[in-house]
């Protein structure tokens, strides 16, 4: 077993029983050198009142995913409280034993959970080898709340505590924090008066209410300010508030309106990329109470916050919320859980709408917070659409890729202002398609994507089945279409075509924030939008087929939400914005688009997605290695009965030099990947039996090759 032997300083161990924690605080400050280093304790009498620690250790394997009980010596009594940071000595085994105590083993580090009088296992304890900070970071509710994600995601609670408390940095915990400021007044709705029950809202959150809603928003700058009222109308209530945002750009836009609408030193922002230092001292204040309100990207979403009123999630759709590490937490199932656990509001916002929000919805967990159709249309901008037949006619596409209309709304708009060009990234690959009617062409046993081969085969991208006689249910047809769009000389085609005017890149190598409101063509990937100052005069939404043909189950789903992204920072129609798209106009995301009703579609797919069986409806979890090792790891699975397994398959080898993709195999290596789904009501059944699997598989001594589990992948083809 390994150990983790990261240098850091002890905390005291001479240090009388405090009766507050600022004077654990204050000899934290006042010590100058480090207290004894981590030892056994040999001979040293224990503690006299409750003198066995329970220690979740720093351990992510399945099989050691419990607690573990330790000794706790008399020196270390005032400082060995629940929620510290300790080292213990792990993995000697029952081997070397002195004086009845149990000694050796690498040094590693964990968290104490409780103080009990006596343990549950007969052989002799190993003591702790050190407190390694009288700050108490693990609260109650942050342990209660890690175990469930990690049972929901069938993974480990060290892996989950790992996301959840930062690292320690000394300095920043030797921080004085005063008294959290007064609440604040309510808020006026202000614009929140443009939705149907948008004042209600701000209401129920400044009485001290509970609401739960699903906020789709209007188009325009005005989100990051309405979230703000939110946050000051819980404040006003004496509760805390926290808000998860999926990047830097939104975080900085929130934090203004924050700033200007209840003061400087409110609340807390938490940030992975923030520094060490930092991100503790910024979290240490939220857990000392200091600051009642929190905003984040993901890393803020185990923010300790004090009585907890209301959790708001903006743009649920994006990759972002997703974490990369395991066991692969998303913002929205955790803020979710939070609100059930910690009975707090609820608020879930997007100019567009994901088919999980919809569900929560239709289900009843919350309720729809929509501005009428009159609103809409007042704000958002008028929507124009480019077909296949029009570009075939049109030589002005053939010869740069921009048609017609296209070039007119862009001419039109640089004498007024900026103007707005997606484009998708390189390295998106399209699904097969009906190359008549577009309908995605899906397998007849699972329904999952049909993918072409090397050898001209198709073969579904779930279950491996190959399909030799294809045809399609919608109009007959019988060819297919795969169509790849390259994007690479957008800007300098652009710029050959409007040659007098400036020309803005914004994308991998470098996003921009935000662009001046003079004409200019800004050319962006899809996420990587500036904001323009009074926003864009238009938006050219180029290649919708290389976002629509991605092989995904969300691919209609996550085009529209990119083009209403886009179309957002558009003027509004009443003052001349105007957004072409590029994508075949019968399509159902090109219609929402252009009506501007993304809950309308979010509700049409979650409907199909019930009849089919997909995800959320259903529950399913992606179970990826080599061959041999996802074979045997299924075959001695204990699955629920109504468990369906789809595959395995091929995955795409990852290529030497190239970036990793998450989930992806190790460079060089073939790996396969099996999908397991369940109907609904078996998640959690799903959950364990694949979480007991994998810990009796890692618990052999010979546990072969490492098998991979996702529980709800955000890509499933």
């Amino acid at each position: 077993m390994s150990s983790e032997n990261g240098q850091q300083r002890a905390g005291g161990s001479d240090a009388g029983p405090p009766e507050q924690l600022a004077l654990l605080r204050d000899a934290v400050r006042k010590a100058k050198a480090p207290r004894a280093k981590p030892r056994t304790w040999r001979g040293a009498s224990l503690a006299k009142e409750l003198p066995v620690a329970r220690v979740v250790v720093n351990k992510g394997v399945l099989h050691l995913d419990r607690y573990f009980d330790y000794a706790v010596p008399e020196e270390l009594d005032a400082v060995a409280r629940p929620g510290v940071r300790v080292r213990v000595r792990f993995g000697a085994g029952g081997r070397s034993v002195r004086e009845g105590r149990r000694e050796g083993g690498g040094l590693i580090d964990g968290f104490l959970v409780e103080r009990v009088a006596e343990s549950d296992y007969s052989g002799p304890l190993a003591a702790l080898a050190q407190v390694v900070s009288p700050e108490p970071v693990l609260s109650p509710e942050l342990l209660g709340l890690a175990r469930a994600v990690a049972d929901r995601y069938a993974g480990s609670l060290a892996d989950v505590l790992q996301l959840a408390v930062p690292p320690r940095h000394a300095r920043a915990e030797a921080a004085e924090w005063g008294a959290p400021p007064a609440p604040p007044p309510a808020p006026e709705p202000g614009s929140w008066r443009r939705y149907g029950r948008g004042a209600d809202f701000l209401r129920s959150l400044a009485s001290g209410g509970v609401p739960r809603a699903v906020w789709t928003a209007l188009p325009g700058p005005q989100w990051a300010q309405e979230i703000a009222r939110a946050v000051q109308a819980t404040l006003a209530s004496g509760r805390g508030a926290l808000v998860v945002v999926p990047a830097g750009r939104a975080v900085a836009r929130v934090d203004t309106a924050l700033r200007e609408l209840i003061g400087e030193g409110r609340h807390a922002v938490l940030t992975a990329d923030a520094g060490q230092e930092r991100r503790y001292r910024e979290w240490l204040a939220v857990r000392r109470g200091a600051v009642r309100a929190v905003v984040g990207t993901r890393a803020a979403m185990f923010a300790p916050v004090r009585n907890l009123g209301l959790v708001v999630v903006w743009d649920d759709g994006d990759a972002g919320h997703s974490d990369d590490h395991a066991p692969f937490p998303h913002v929205r199932e955790v803020l979710e859980l939070r609100a059930t656990r910690e009975k707090c509001g609820f608020l879930l916002g997007s100019w567009s709408c994901t088919v999980e929000a919809a569900q929560l919805v239709e289900s009843g967990w919350a309720a729809p917070l929509v501005a009428d159709r009159e609103q809409v249309r007042a704000t958002a901008p008028l929507v124009r659409t480019v077909g296949d037949g029009d570009l075939a006619r049109d030589e002005a596409a053939r010869a740069a890729r921009l048609p017609t209309l296209a070039w007119e709304v862009a001419r039109e708009g640089l004498r007024h202002g900026p103007v707005l060009v997606q484009v998708p990234r390189r390295g998106y690959v399209p699904r097969m398609a009906c190359a008549q009617c577009r309908a995605p062409a899906r397998c007849r046993h699972c329904a999952g994507p049909l993918a072409g081969q090397e050898a001209g085969e198709l073969r579904c991208a779930w279950c491996g089945r190959e399909e030799s006689a294809w045809h399609c249910p919608e109009c007959g047809g019988f060819r297919l279409r795969a169509q790849i769009v390259g994007a690479r000389r957008t800007a300098e085609e652009l710029g050959r075509a409007f040659p007098a005017v400036p020309v803005r890149t914004s994308g991998r190598e470098q996003v921009l924030d935000t662009v001046p409101g003079t004409p200019a063509l800004v050319v962006s990937t899809p996420g990587a939008e500036p904001v323009a100052e009074g926003g864009y005069a238009a938006a050219l939404l180029l290649d919708g087929w290389a976002m629509l043909g991605r092989p995904d189950l969300r691919a209609g789903e996550d085009a529209l939400r990119r083009w209403i992204g886009a179309g957002a920072l558009v003027r509004p129609q009443s003052v001349g914005g105007t957004v072409v798209i590029v994508a075949e106009p019968t399509l159902r995301p090109v219609q929402a688009l252009v009506r501007w009703d993304p809950v309308g579609h979010a509700v049409r797919e979650l409907a199909e997605r019930a009849e089919l069986g997909f995800p959320p409806v259903s529950r399913m979890a992606a179970v990826s290695g080599p061959a041999e090792a996802v074979a045997d790891f299924l075959a001695g699975a204990r699955l629920p009965p109504a468990a369906e397994v789809l595959g395995p398959v091929p995955m795409p080898v990852t290529e030497a030099g190239r970036p990793r993709r998450v989930g992806g195999p190790p460079p060089g290596e073939r790996w396969e990947r099996a999908l397991v789904r369940v109907p609904p009501g078996s998640g959690a059944a799903l959950a364990t039996a694949l979480k007991t699997a994998l810990a009796t598989r890692t618990a052999r001594a010979a546990g072969g090759d490492a098998v991979r589990i996702r529980i709800d992948p955000p890509d499933i083809g």
